[in-house]
């Protein structure tokens, strides 16, 4: 279970990370202008908003383990049709991919809360890194994968069907079980309705979601702008570039070291809060001040970027008695973090070319960055929805 779980996490970005490198061969070859190109990033995020809250209504009607085994397979599918030469067929599959990123996205911190009860925090970083280095990889290895052959970008990006598909054998022992809630399908966003309350319903639920926005904001919009954000302060663009690099490498560490010490506010997770968001606080504020040290910066954003993540996905299970509930409050939270990430990047940049610099888009940062302290704060109090 352990090693699927894994698999599966490798496969929430890579499929993603790919397109920035060769977004410029996707346009020279289907003659697509710079607005509909970006689509190709901006839709995924887009289908997560949307179809995160029916994965948990569809995982009861389904089974649990056969609704992530089914996206893994839907995964597999769109990144081979997104690879056909039919340009309509760019569009299908990535939908799907989106599709299919979105159930899994929900799901498997539910599927966590079910199985690892006691030790969620050390799961959910392992799979959180475990994503992030098949990110880096993707992104890493997009170019030099598509020089291999005649197709291209083609082959860069149908390569990552093959990951999916071992994801699926890995877990597709577990679709057995085929886990399904004994209410009705109406239910299932409440799994026990007169014991549990809907997170809808819940003040702590929505602190939680907020939390969740902000952190999916302030990750798309540094790793949108932030090579352009130190070129504009004098670093040099490749090495900007490799600074970008530098700071996904820390968001692993973020990752691993998070997950190793959420244990010990198992109950909470205030101070953990306070540490990152004191660190990145302290990375924005320093690009503001001392620009120089712009390699220092991107390391701190990188850490505690990484540890974020691993808290809002943790959160789910801490704050939650029963696996059900856990879907119900990430399929929630996911739906508004990602509609918040998908349209944040296009809102930054709009702040950049009213104001002329990058200091207005860095105080911006600096501002959603309080919004997320309030909120996490709350999420991390020793409650339960």
């Amino acid at each position: 279970m352990l090693v699927g779980i894994l698999l599966t996490g490798a496969n929430l970005r890579a499929g993603l990370t790919v397109v920035g490198p060769l977004v410029g061969d996707v346009r020279a070859d289907l003659g697509l202008s710079s607005a509909v190109a970006s689509a190709l990033v901006s839709l995924p995020l887009l289908c997560f908003a949307l179809f995160s809250p029916i994965a948990p209504p569809l995982a009861a009607r389904l089974g649990l383990e056969r609704t992530l085994g089914g996206a893994l397979a839907v995964l597999a599918v769109g990144i081979v049709v997104r690879s056909a030469p039919w340009l309509p067929a760019l569009w299908i599959g990535t939908l799907a991919l989106g599709f299919a990123i979105a159930l899994i996205n929900v799901l498997l911190p539910a599927l966590i809360k079910r199985d690892f009860p006691q030790d969620g925090g050390r799961v959910t970083g392992a799979y959180s890194a475990t994503q992030s280095a098949f990110a880096a990889l993707a992104s890493g290895v997009a170019v030099p994968l598509a020089g291999v052959s005649d197709s291209g970008w083609r082959v860069s990006f149908g390569i990552w069907a093959g990951l999916a598909l071992i994801g699926f054998a890995v877990f597709s022992p577990q679709l057995r079980r085929a886990t399904r809630p004994r209410h009705d399908v109406a239910a299932a966003v409440d799994p026990h309705p007169e014991q549990y309350r809907s997170p809808w319903k819940s003040g702590l639920a929505w602190m939680i979601t907020v939390s969740m926005g902000t952190q999916s904001a302030l990750y798309y919009c540094i790793i949108t702008w932030w090579p352009e954000i130190e070129a504009a302060h004098g670093t040099a663009p490749a090495t900007a570039g490799l600074h970008l690099s530098v700071l996904q490498f820390f968001g692993i560490a973020g990752n691993l070291a998070t997950a190793a010490i959420i244990h010990r506010w198992a109950r909470d997770q205030r101070g953990l809060i306070a540490g990152l968001v004191l660190i990145n606080v302290v990375g924005l504020g320093g690009m503001v001040l001392v620009p120089a040290l712009a390699l220092v910066w991107s390391i701190l954003l990188g850490l505690s970027g990484g540890g974020m993540i691993v808290f809002s996905l943790s959160v789910f299970g801490l704050r939650t008695r029963h696996h059900g509930q856990a879907a119900a409050l990430s399929g929630m939270a996911q739906s508004f973090g990602y509609l918040l990430a998908a349209f944040g990047p296009t809102a930054l940049g709009t702040v950049h070319d009213l104001s002329g610099s990058w200091t207005a888009p860095l105080l911006v940062l600096l501002g959603l960055q309080a919004v997320q302290l309030i909120t996490a704060w709350a999420a991390a109090s020793p409650r339960h929805l």
